[in-house]
């Protein structure tokens, strides 16, 4: 196949998983691109903590909000289209970083089969992640490093890559030592010719445009390390014991292709002298998640920064044994291969977690449509764990919602509950205090929740009427559940018919079951009155 050819066959693989990945992988897909991108581009949203402390660049968001000044220019923006628009955009720049890393790999076909079967990239590559761009940069930059000869082109992408996530200088540093250790260049001329140069004008346009849109002069780097190392806010949201990224993480990330990757590996380390470029990655991996490690909040996102290097000696691992395998093997490997990546990437793209993306839909619909009583819009309260829906984006509707927050102890309370730990700790207590009762018409007009929590504030849900049930996961985490629910609000004379029969329904059961229970205890005889399962005691 030519070039061009490729080029097509990797655009079409990540156009399809535009239209294919529909389900919720993390809040900052939405929180830390398309809301800020929204909030930009039509002047209403919602900003998290991040950027009004400014630990975020704003080079991405920018690049989503002028899509959607174009779409509104063209009378295009349609909460449809601002949604698929930005991923479209997204799988194009995953599109050449793909092609780029066909490039670098010396055009092996098992670079190309690699990189296209691989379960995460497919699940992460159209998704509008700051991380997805990072391993885009990632990929690009790599395939202009000079690993033969010299060349420079590939710093340009490198110091953006640093600027956007920071923690990327961890990759790069020791590949920048390397350039400049087996470099015939001077010291002097490949730092201060080269590097500063490109490093200073990257800083230079960057620090403009973050400091242009918060008002002041802002270094987003050193505000991101100073609250992240510093303050350690990371562990706010999670932490794993330091082992996390070798044994679950990069395994994980890899799956099935592990397998050949750790076989690269212990090739790798048996005959260094062999393979010089494999060496020098391996070591640049084995640095990024040492010190990744040392970090007590870890994800499987933050590891995929290595995963293009992992994918280049997997897939030269697979050349070399390809050379005297037999026909048969390499179309096992291969079946094996794909099928062992198509169930991770079908399953977590079309069923885990589709149902924040999917009531976003029914939301929507909602906020164009709905009218109360008084002729007033929807009101949208989410009484969820933070973050577990994305927002205006997906409803481009400049309707009253409000959300469980989550910020950080930044100014170091004693004691310190964020809101939704305030609310999960006594839910109708904080209903009672959060929300109005009085007027009726004061409450929001529909509640969005998981599941489990439906039978915790009954007392509150009595004035609504649940409007859709949308399916979610097989598999739930706390304070999550199956199934997400929407009420709607009851309107004036309106009865909640369908609630009400919904809870005697669950007290009959809840009774009958302490009075079974009782019985038991009691070793009660035969010939005492018993209670139906018709439940006729209510009656």
């Amino acid at each position: 196949m030519n070039l061009v050819t490729i080029f097509l066959l990797l655009l079409t693989v990540r156009l399809l998983s535009v239209f294919v990945v529909q389900t919720f992988y993390v809040p900052d897909e939405y929180w830390q691109s398309l809301e800020v991108a929204h909030k930009i581009a039509f002047g209403y949203g919602y900003l998290t903590w991040e950027w009004e402390q400014g630990i975020r660049n704003y080079i991405y968001p920018l690049a989503i909000a002028g899509i959607f000044k174009i779409l509104a220019l063209l009378n295009l923006d349609t909460a449809y289209v601002l949604v698929l628009t930005p991923r479209v955009f997204q799988a194009m720049l995953s599109t050449y970083s793909d092609y780029r890393f066909f490039i670098w790999s010396g055009k092996k076909k098992w670079a190309l089969f690699c990189i296209v079967v691989s379960w995460f990239w497919f699940y992460m590559a159209s998704r509008t992640l700051s991380n997805t761009l990072e391993i885009s940069l990632t990929n690009i930059a790599l395939s202009y490093y000079p690993w033969q000869g010299e060349g420079i082109v590939y710093f340009g992408p490198a110091a953006l890559c640093c600027f956007l996530r920071p923690t990327s200088v961890i990759l790069w540093l020791p590949l920048v030592l390397y350039h400049i250790k087996k470099s015939k260049l001077s010291l002097t001329q490949l730092i201060f010719k080269r590097f500063i140069i490109i490093g200073a004008v990257t800083c230079v346009i960057c620090i403009s445009i973050d400091s242009s849109m918060h008002g002041q002069l802002l270094v987003t780097p050193y505000e991101f390390l100073k609250y992240n190392i510093y303050h350690n806010v990371g562990s706010f949201y999670g932490s794993h014991a330091w082992h996390w990224y070798f044994t679950i993480g990069l395994p994980t990330v890899l799956g099935i292709s592990f397998v050949p990757f750790l076989f690269g590996v212990i090739e790798t380390i048996r005959h260094r002298k062999t393979y010089p470029t494999r060496k020098v990655l391996l070591i640049t991996i084995f640095i990024v998640m040492l010190v990744l490690s040392a970090v007590e909040h870890k994800e499987f996102r933050f590891v995929g920064l290595v995963l293009p290097l992992c994918l280049y000696i997997t897939s030269d691992t697979l050349t070399k044994w390809s050379y005297n395998a037999s026909k048969v093997s390499l179309w096992f490997t291969a079946l094996l291969l794909i099928i062992g990546n198509a169930v991770p990437a079908l399953y977590l793209s079309t069923v885990h977690q589709r149902g924040p993306l999917e009531v976003m839909n029914k939301l929507q619909g909602i906020a164009y449509r709905y009218r109360d009583e008084y002729k007033n819009p929807a009101r949208i309260l989410f009484l969820m764990p933070c973050h577990s829906t994305p927002y205006y984006s997906h409803i481009h509707r400049n309707v009253t919602m409000r959300f469980l927050t989550c910020e950080p102890n930044l100014k170091q309370k004693v004691n310190y509950k964020d809101e939704a730990d305030q609310f999960y700790d006594s839910p109708m207590h904080w209903l009672r205090s959060h929300v109005p009762s009085y007027p009726p018409t004061a409450k929001p007009t529909h509640v969005v929740l998981y599941e489990p929590l439906a039978t915790q504030i009954k007392d509150f849900l009595v004035d609504y009427k649940r409007l859709y049930v949308v399916a979610n996961a097989e598999y739930t985490q706390a304070r999550t559940g199956k199934n997400i629910l929407v009420y709607q609000r009851l309107r004036g004379g309106e009865q909640n018919l369908y609630n009400r029969e919904e809870y005697k329904e669950e007290e009959q059961f809840k009774q009958l079951s302490d009075l079974k229970e009782h019985k038991n205890e009691d070793n009660l005889i035969d010939g005492e009155d018993e209670i139906g399962v018709d439940g006729n005691m209510f009656n």
